[in-house]
């Protein structure tokens, strides 16, 4: 299901019939109401991860990289000599996705793909010098602006436990 960022922020404003031109009464066309859309688990994460996600292209706007892209070089840098289908399969990315996105990052030297010497239909994936200079800002912008905050906004507890719910429905839905 795709929603328009702007219908769903706007939606999820309470409802006020919006003046006419002149300034008086109601028009015509007031705001969506959601109604048990609103009570939708699903509906409430993609909301949130939308929110999520734009905070964190904003933080590490200088550095151009992606969720998804940040994810892979953490991995890669957690999990050195590891191949592009264990990495893709961790992360749940198609492997199409995975190809064009090692492309990009590839392309801007970020990483680097090896023919693996036990396979040779498999390519093993290791963070370049550059890749490992990219990552250490984006960690440092990530830790003092995006996740400070959302620490913000949850508190401690709030953060633990929204964590422990979301690895539950991760690993049991």
């Amino acid at each position: 299901m795709t929603v328009s960022k702007t219908a769903g922020v706007e939606a999820a404003k309470p409802a006020r019939p919006p003046r006419k031109e002149n300034g008086e009464g109601p028009d015509e066309v007031s705001a969506l109401q959601l109604g048990e859309l609103s009570e939708l688990l699903g509906y409430s994460l993609k909301r949130a991860q939308l929110k999520v996600f734009e905070d964190f292209l904003n933080c590490v706007a200088p550095l151009q990289l992606t969720p998804a892209q940040f994810s892979v070089l953490l991995l890669l840098d957690r999990n050195p000599g590891r191949n592009q289908t264990e990495i893709a399969n961790t992360l749940g990315i198609l492997r199409p996705n995975f190809v064009s996105m090692l492309d990009g990052l590839e392309s801007r030297d970020l990483c680097a793909r090896m023919r693996s010497t036990n396979d040779r239909r498999s390519h093993i994936l290791a963070l370049t010098e550059k890749g490992r200079a990219v990552l250490a800002r984006a960690k440092k912008l990530v830790a003092s602006k995006h996740e400070a905050r959302l620490n913000e906004l949850l508190g401690p507890e709030g953060r633990a436990a929204l964590l422990d719910m979301l690895a539950k429905i991760a690993r049991e839905f």
